[in-house]
């Protein structure tokens, strides 16, 4: 059993509502793009996406790129595309990462996976990548498409990066900060950074963009796996200490086992390496990270990049628009707790 741990950020739910609103009117657009383009003569293929795409998540990406194509002065219908792209490719990367870590929950129901197998998970999520591309090449910009296109390899990299992490308790910080920024992060970037790209702003605001989307999305992963510790199963969505139970490498273990005595070095090698998982031992996991200050300092990292992602919209600062942004990083920093 987790215990909850207190963020000093509490922005909470409250600080989505000003991003909610400013998306609202293109997300009604993006959500029927999405209907419509799950549609197959292949029964099953609506089927497994849209036990995931109607499952409740918060769609925090295609609203970004909405609301960053809004910030810099976007008035076309190509935001809507873009978006409903964003989010086939996050999908798209659900299914496979579910599959890939032998997941059994997602967002508080079943997995894909367990109802329709590993290989529907994996063709299906192929099959949103397709429509993703579709999309994209429906929009017409060569240069969103290059920085959604790259993201999609940088992506795949990052799975393959954790993969050979996996249980390796020697994993550096840097190193699972890279697999961070590939696996998670890279996604809020070309999120953020299509919305000027298309509204065809200068570079120093497309890099901007893609800055705050960067240190927001390293941000809300390392609030997950310190949340994987610490936080409350109704609200992740799955069980507490689903990380340490498929040996996943995460910030929290890689501190707590750096800070560790030779003896918590051997927990951490016989749980995760060997696989070895004892009764009582999820609760001593979440004994030495307090021990060692582990989960604290994983916050105390996800609002170190948090800060980082508020300055990248100094550019910005002008525009009545910003402060959307800005309140999404300390709902971001504020989750579930």
């Amino acid at each position: 059993m987790g215990v909850v741990v207190p963020l000093e950020d509490r922005t909470g739910e409250a600080g989505l509502a000003p991003l909610l609103a400013l998306a609202a009117p293109g997300m009604e657009r993006v959500n029927a793009f999405i209907l419509s383009r799950t549609g197959s003569d292949v029964a099953m293929i609506p089927e497994v996406a849209n036990h995931l795409i109607s499952s409740g998540g918060k769609r925090l990406r295609p609203m970004l790129t909405l609301a960053t194509a809004a910030l810099t002065g976007y008035s076309g219908d190509a935001d809507v595309r873009l978006a409903a792209a964003v989010e086939f490719m996050h999908t798209a990367t659900l299914l496979h990462d579910d599959v890939v870590d032998g997941s059994e929950m997602r967002r508080g129901k079943l997995a894909a996976r367990m109802l329709w197998g590993n290989e529907a998970s994996v063709l299906v999520g192929d099959f949103l990548l397709g429509q993703a591309f579709k999309m994209m090449v429906e929009v017409g910009s060569l240069e969103a498409l290059r920085i959604l296109a790259e993201a999609a390899a940088v992506i795949a990299e990052g799975e393959v990066m954790q993969l050979s992490a996996a249980k390796n308790t020697t994993t550096t910080e840097d190193d699972y900060l890279a697999v961070v920024r590939a696996k998670t992060a890279e996604l809020f970037a070309a999120a953020c950074e299509v919305g000027p790209v298309i509204a065809g702003r200068p570079k120093a605001e497309q890099a901007a963009a893609r800055s705050y989307g960067m240190n927001l999305g390293v941000a809300f992963q390392l609030v997950d796996d310190a949340l994987d510790y610490g936080g409350r199963e109704a609200k992740l969505g799955k069980k507490v200490g689903d990380d340490f139970r498929e040996g996943k490498i995460t910030l929290p273990v890689v501190l707590a086992y750096r800070r560790g005595t030779p003896d918590e070095r051997a927990f951490w090698k016989r749980t995760l390496e060997d696989g070895q998982v004892e009764d009582g031992d999820l609760e001593e996991a979440i004994r030495l990270m307090g021990k060692h200050g582990a989960i604290e300092d994983t916050l105390a990292r996800a609002r170190h990049y948090g800060a980082i992602a508020r300055d990248a919209l100094g550019l910005f600062q002008d525009k009545p628009d910003v402060k959307a942004l800005l309140d999404v990083v300390g709902f971001v920093t504020a989750r579930a707790h």
